[in-house]
């Protein structure tokens, strides 16, 4: 993959161009770890916070789905656990706050706000088309 790169930087090595150089070395180096750091490390830290804010923002009454599979009900909640209450038979479990996958009463209450965002947008968008005829109407 790199391949082509590392020879062209070692073709100039031997004629003493840039990346022949150490410092030329190091700003590649760098230029490595700065575009991992962007790729990699930044996005997997906004999502562990989003996860976090999550679990720690679940309450009594919110479906909820584990992260072996289980969906339920929490009907109380702790310092670190959560009782969720699952089933016809409304069978009780004791969970950790991190067994938490998703939160569906919260996920459902999101996409709910965004459906009705896209559709005030695209009645604007509307409107506005409706505005724009009006106006070519009167010239």
């Amino acid at each position: 993959m790199n391949f082509m790169f590392l020879n062209a930087a070692a073709s100039t090595a031997s004629k003493g161009g840039f990346f022949g150089s150490t410092w030329g070395m190091l700003v590649l180096i760098g230029g490595m770890f700065v575009l991992m750091y962007f790729l990699m490390i930044r996005p997997q830290n906004k999502q562990r916070k989003a996860e976090e804010e999550m679990r720690n923002n679940v309450e009594i009454g919110d479906d909820v789905v584990t992260i072996g599979g289980i969906v339920g009900k929490v009907v109380s909640t702790k310092d670190d656990a959560l009782i969720i209450e699952t089933g016809a038979d409304r069978n009780k479990m004791k969970v950790t706050r991190w067994a938490v996958q998703t939160n569906l009463t919260k996920q459902a209450a999101q996409q709910e706000a965004a459906q009705k965002a896209k559709e005030a947008k695209q009645k604007a968008k509307e409107e506005k088309k409706k505005a724009k005829e009006n106006k070519n109407e009167d010239k």
